[in-house]
């Protein structure tokens, strides 16, 4: 090889496998996270806002909770919300209705900040579990996959100690 062939191949970078869509959509050619221009603020400071056209909503939702967590495709949180911070106090931060507040908040939240395309993984057995995702197609968000993450033991944790007659 020549020296020029040798500098052409150090230049290029590895490329990285894509893992999800919505990785696949945010990271543009060079790898890097799509930001858009830097505004600025009524203080006359220089603010960058991100724009994120796509993510994840993980909705956690337990037989005491709901909980919605919208991100982008590397993890950072955009937006969230709980039944508790909705305004839903006790045995009522359990019900559907509580899902479907906190989902339609969290959405609203990520669309404000130029989210239009999700994927929403599910964990949990609870009653807000569906009218959650509901919520979030509802929304105006294109939702490309659902996915349930729910753990599920192979073998269930260890049996008590067989008695002894």
């Amino acid at each position: 090889m020549s020296e020029s062939e040798v500098k052409k191949t150090a230049e290029k970078p590895a490329e990285k496998p894509v893992e999800t869509d919505a990785m696949a959509i945010v990271m543009g050619e060079d790898g890097q996270a799509a930001v858009a221009a830097p505004t600025v603020d009524a203080k006359g400071k220089k603010a960058r806002t991100r724009s994120i056209p796509a993510g994840i909503a993980h909705i956690t939702a337990s037989f005491n909770n709901t909980q919605c967590c919208i991100t982008d495709a590397r993890g950072n949180v955009i937006a969230w919300s709980s039944s508790g911070k909705a305004g839903f106090k006790g045995s009522r931060k359990s019900t559907a209705f509580a899902g479907t507040m906190v989902a339609q908040e969290c959405a609203r939240n990520a669309v404000a900040k130029g989210m239009h395309e999700v994927e929403i993984r599910v964990q949990g057995a609870g009653a807000g579990r569906e009218s959650a995702v509901r919520a979030i197609a509802t929304s105006g968000m294109a939702v490309t996959l659902i996915k349930d993450i729910t753990p599920i033991p192979h073998n269930g944790c260890r049996q008590r100690k067989r008695r002894r007659v």
